[in-house]
């Protein structure tokens, strides 16, 4: 016999919306995407039963015996250039000093104090060996292996071409200097857009993971409190600046760790190119992020794509090196969870997009978040069993479906065969992730059953865990 009980249970929302990092977004492909449309209607076709994790998603090696001949003579020239410079204290403009005409002319009579006092001034002069950028000291000779790895940044992205390596750094130098970077992690920005970007979780490879949610300016309160001055705009490229380097301070600079970031760029809703404060205020960001953070995005994975972005960015496509094509992936609303499958483990994906990752989540901790997955044959039922042999244990599980709809049901049933199996949930249509929590009375197993009724192959992942009662 069955009956029927009411257990509560945690549905997932729609899709989060969109944000800023998008900022790659103003220079993206659309031929990338129908790339990779063909690419996974011909996978859905060949291996429909698997999500395979990218085969081409490796990083460029910092380890100096990897490197080519001309990219070790690169790197060794550009170091020698930097280790003269900082020697030479011409790394950084000269500051001009405005003197009085008081102060000018105070030694008029006796020209030769003067020359005394700049010579004098010029011996006093100390050099800085403790130049450092994103923690990382930049004078070669100090033989830290992270400055190798920081200054082939700089060389990638100058296609190793020396002197233009040089000059982007100068240049990134005096830009953090003259927009004070030293203080911008404890400044107080607010938190209006704290929902329109933020740092979660790491992928497959230890990247630290940046989600922008473009969507959160569609609300005009936002939009105007963002960009309705210049003045706000600014503060707009402080915050967004302040972000990137709280990400990078997860980063450790080895030659065989992690030293990028994968973006995640969510466009559900995102404001269209009509808005003209935005795309000024993205272009600057863009701008900006890309002349002083050279080589810090692994993946710029664009999600929820719309129609207007591919027509836009189609025109772009020529303009752009292979090498920064190969950076975008761009993911149909559909296929949002399969394409995030292939860079991030679904305890890492948000619910929002499909996976299990809740924020403050106080079930799963970081020790047990790891989920388990089925393949669902077409036509076929899966049983997921949950067993407790203890009396008043609390159990609680996660289940979520990749690739389309089910038939999904959960029961407890008893160890006792002549007590009643108990209806938690009664069978229902789902695609989303679940959750649900359930006690139970007398020793038995929680059983979730999924029917997969269509002729496609879908997949289910799911984990769980028992708490038992303290009393």
């Amino acid at each position: 016999m069955t009956v029927e009980v009411q257990c509560e249970a945690t549905q997932v929302a729609e899709v989060v919306v969109p944000q800023e990092e998008l900022v790659a977004a103003n220079k993206v492909v659309e031929e990338v995407e129908v790339n990779e449309k063909v690419k996974e209607d011909e996978e859905e076709e060949s291996k429909p039963n698997t999500i395979e994790k990218s085969s081409s998603y490796r990083e460029e090696s910092n380890f100096l015996s990897d490197l080519k001949e001309n990219e070790k003579k690169a790197l060794n020239e550009l170091k020698s250039i930097v280790e003269e410079a900082i020697v030479g204290n011409t790394l950084f403009k000269k500051e001009e000093t405005n003197k009085s005409l008081e102060e000018e002319g105070k030694n008029e009579e006796n020209p030769d104090a003067n020359i005394e006092e700049k010579e004098g001034d010029l011996d006093v002069v100390e050099v800085d060996r403790e130049i450092s950028i994103w923690g990382v000291p930049i004078l070669p000779s100090k033989g830290d292996e992270k400055t190798n790895v920081v200054l082939l940044k700089f060389l990638r992205a100058r296609d190793y071409k020396v002197n233009e390596s040089f000059e982007m750094l100068k240049k990134t130098l005096q830009w953090r200097k003259d927009f004070n970077i030293q203080s911008i992690l404890e400044e107080d920005l607010g938190s209006d857009l704290a929902p329109a970007a933020y740092m979660s979780g790491v992928d497959n490879q230890g990247h630290p993971i940046c989600y922008n949610i473009f969507g959160v300016l569609e609300d005009e309160e936002i939009y105007n409190k963002t960009f309705g001055t210049e003045e706000k705009r600014n503060q707009f490229l402080r915050w967004r600046v302040q972000l990137m380097e709280k990400g990078i301070q997860q980063l450790d600079f080895k030659a065989g760790g992690v030293s990028s970031l994968l973006q995640i760029n969510d466009l559900k809703n995102s404001p269209g190119p009509s808005k003209k404060e935005v795309r000024v205020a993205t272009k600057q960001a863009v701008d900006l992020l890309q002349d002083n953070y050279p080589e810090f995005v692994a993946k710029n994975i664009f999600i929820n794509v719309p129609f207007w972005y591919y027509a836009v960015h189609s025109l772009l496509s020529p303009f752009l090196t292979q090498r920064t094509k190969s950076k975008f992936v761009f993911a149909r609303p559909a296929k949002v969870t399969e394409t995030l499958l292939k860079y991030i483990p679904i305890h890492e994906i948000p619910i929002q997009y499909g996976g299990l990752k809740r924020e403050n989540d106080f079930e799963f901790s970081a020790s047990d978040s790891e989920a388990s997955e089925i393949l669902l044959k077409a036509g076929s039922t899966e049983t997921i069993e949950i067993p407790a042999v203890d009396v008043e244990s609390t159990f609680i599980w996660d289940v979520t479906i990749v690739g389309g709809e089910v038939s999904y049901k959960e029961e407890f049933v008893p160890e006792d065969e002549t007590s009643y199996t108990i209806i938690i949930q009664k069978d229902k249509k789902v695609s989303s992730t679940i959750r649900n929590t359930f006690k139970n009375t007398e020793a038995g197993k929680v059983v979730l059953t999924i029917k997969n009724t269509s002729s496609k192959k879908k997949k289910a992942f799911y984990r769980h865990k028992i708490t038992k009662s303290t009393i």
